[in-house]
């Protein structure tokens, strides 16, 4: 419980807390607004899903740990931002509070001037974290907003006139966008990380109006803006689960040594949000009874808590991928954890068998065998692509991709798991990759190095080129060649009209998208598969791969092999079941 400070020309941490609890609560309020603005009409814009669960990974952090030392709060959210940054756009969003808690670092409260030059800062900050900042995006929105606030600070001593200020700017910065970047023009959208931050700052505005004119008498709970039950708050109402199907055996010290690793019949605790689409559940409507018993046909230790708009789904599976593919017919997937709960296991007895043994001198016993030379980590979409990377010699593959990005601190908790020396990230998706350098900052006992790959055909190239003689700086290279050596397809549908490069495309399209450009858009699912792969062997290519995805036809798999043979007669084709969600095939050629 927390008072909002009276003074009316500088703000505390207690108020600064109210401030981002309010700018939360609106962001949360207008994330489909913001994923609708992406500028692809595919059915996974994730930017105000990312942005939401960013920023409520920093609210948790500040409900952790309030103060009313305004240094101390910016500290704590930033904190949270930094490890729960998800998609580009929130780690430009932990960046730019990153920033601001620098500058306050030292200040119990801070006046408008101090407050304009903490803006301005995390706009230096987010910029030196992005290698080629792109006029039109969230950091033009934020730069301009920062520059406006500075010169507002010289005039008035409020608070709330400076942020009203601020916000003001941002609002005509954003309008700007679409004249900045074509594409945004050309789509008829405003940049959506943009709009995100400008959501954000309208909260800031409307607690600080309350402020200035009435603070309250009364102290009001953290909860007092509706913000989402944490997933630690859910879990707790959750009953602590054994692994599924797993027999015992005698002379434990704890009960989980009690059972026997290779009898765990389900081995991964999985655990996501459905956020409930109306257009999705208008098709299939939700039932919780009904989802719950589709859900036990796939593992045990279920628990299913709905409301009207959000489902928390845990439950021990076999085949995680199976068990979100049922759940996204009917919304979309967020704050999805996923565990490998023989891996855990294992290393539970590892530790009580006393090979971890602490040594006298206080210090972790070395381990009886070295960490191996290197390491991977890939992110995938899909268990048939997942197994892919498996089998290639992937260590940790984590499941993500669109709408489901992994945080930084998911990355670097992969990273923590590889007993490796110098550990790969393959991220393999555009929007992962700050994220995925963001997380080398965060671990200090062994070299990281991300490899940029931004699809699953790039990734997969990337690991093939990979020699375990070669030093680490010369692997890096050989893989970063490889990303370039590789054509990327995608099959998805169309969510709205729109047009793009002199494609004229209608909702329920089949699209096809090579690289990051939209080559074909037809009703005619084969026509438009067609279309995508001639463009993908325009530069000639001796292989073609079809990943198939989870709501692929298998007669349209054989029309497509068919055609490749036909049309194209020294192309190899192969055939890979996928099962990704949302994308009908993903397709590389090489």
């Amino acid at each position: 419980m927390v008072f909002l400070s009276k003074r009316l020309n500088e703000i505390n941490g207690h108020d600064f807390i109210r401030m981002v609890e309010a700018g939360a609560h609106v962001l949360k309020t207008n994330a489909d607004k913001v994923n609708a603005l992406n500028v692809f009409p595919v059915p996974d814009g994730d930017t105000g899903t990312n942005m939401n669960l960013t920023l409520t990974s920093g609210v948790e952090e500040l409900r952790r740990k309030p103060s009313d030392h305004l240094g101390k709060a910016a500290e704590a959210l930033a904190k949270g931002l930094l490890m729960g940054a998800r998609g580009n756009s929130g780690v430009i969003l932990s960046q730019l509070f990153r920033g601001f808690a620098k500058a306050v670092s030292d200040l119990a409260s801070a006046d408008a001037a101090q407050l304009a030059a903490a803006f301005q800062s995390g706009v230096d900050m987010a910029y030196k974290a992005v290698v080629k900042p792109v006029e039109g995006t969230i950091l033009t929105v934020a730069r301009e907003a920062a520059k406006q606030g500075t010169v507002s600070a010289k005039r008035h001593h409020s608070v709330e006139a400076v942020m009203t200020d601020l916000l003001k700017q941002a609002k005509e910065t954003l309008a700007k966008t679409q004249d900045m970047l074509p594409v945004l023009k050309q789509v008829g959208v405003v940049d959506s990380g943009g709009q995100g931050l400008v959501y954000i700052y309208e909260g800031f505005v409307s607690e600080l109006e309350m402020l200035e004119e009435k603070p309250p008498a009364q102290p009001l709970p953290y909860a007092a803006f509706g913000a989402v039950e944490s997933l630690e708050e859910q879990d707790a109402r959750a009953v602590p689960a054994i692994p599924s199907g797993a027999h015992m055996q005698p002379h434990p010290t704890s009960a989980q040594s009690k059972l026997a690793t290779e009898d765990i019949v389900f081995g991964y605790c999985t655990e996501f949000i459905v956020t409930l689409n109306g257009q999705k559940t208008a098709a299939c409507a939700f039932d919780e009874s009904r989802f719950r018993h589709e859900l036990t046909e796939h593992g045990d230790s279920l628990l299913v808590v709905a409301d009207d708009d959000l489902v928390k789904v845990h439950i021990h599976a076999e085949y995680p991928g199976t068990v979100m593919n049922l759940a996204q017919k009917y919304g979309d997937l967020s704050r999805i954890k996923i565990e490998n709960m023989r891996d855990q296991h294992t290393h539970l007895l590892t530790e009580e068998a006393g090979i971890s043994a602490i040594a006298d001198n206080g210090m972790h016993a070395a381990s009886s065998a070295p960490a191996k030379p290197y390491g991977f980590v890939a992110v995938s979409a899909g268990d048939g692509i997942s197994g892919i990377f498996q089998s290639l010699g992937v260590d940790q593959v984590m499941h993500g991709g669109q709408t489901m990005n992994p945080s930084t601190e998911d990355i670097v908790k992969a990273v923590m798991d590889v007993d490796a020396r110098t550990v790969f990230v393959l991220p393999n998706n555009s929007n992962i990759i700050l994220a995925a350098e963001q997380a080398v900052e965060l671990v200090e006992d062994r070299q990281v190095i991300v490899i940029p790959s931004k699809s699953i055909p790039q990734g997969i190239a990337a690991v093939l080129a990979f020699q375990e003689t070669a030093a680490p700086d010369d692997n890096a290279d050989e893989m970063q060649q490889a990303l370039h050596q590789v054509q990327a397809g995608q099959v998805t549908y169309a969510v709205r009209d729109t047009q793009m490069d002199g494609i004229d495309i209608k909702h329920g399209d089949y699209i096809g998208i090579h690289n990051n450009k939209i080559v074909s858009a037809d009703p005619d699912i084969l026509v438009s598969c067609q279309q995508l792969i001639a463009s993908l062997l325009e530069s000639g290519a001796e292989i073609v791969t079809l990943y198939t995805g989870a709501d692929a036809d298998a007669k349209l798999t054989e029309q497509l092999v068919s055609y490749v043979q036909e049309e194209f007669g020294d192309v190899e084709v192969e055939v890979h079941e996928g099962g990704q969600p949302l994308y009908y095939y993903i397709i590389s050629a090489e």
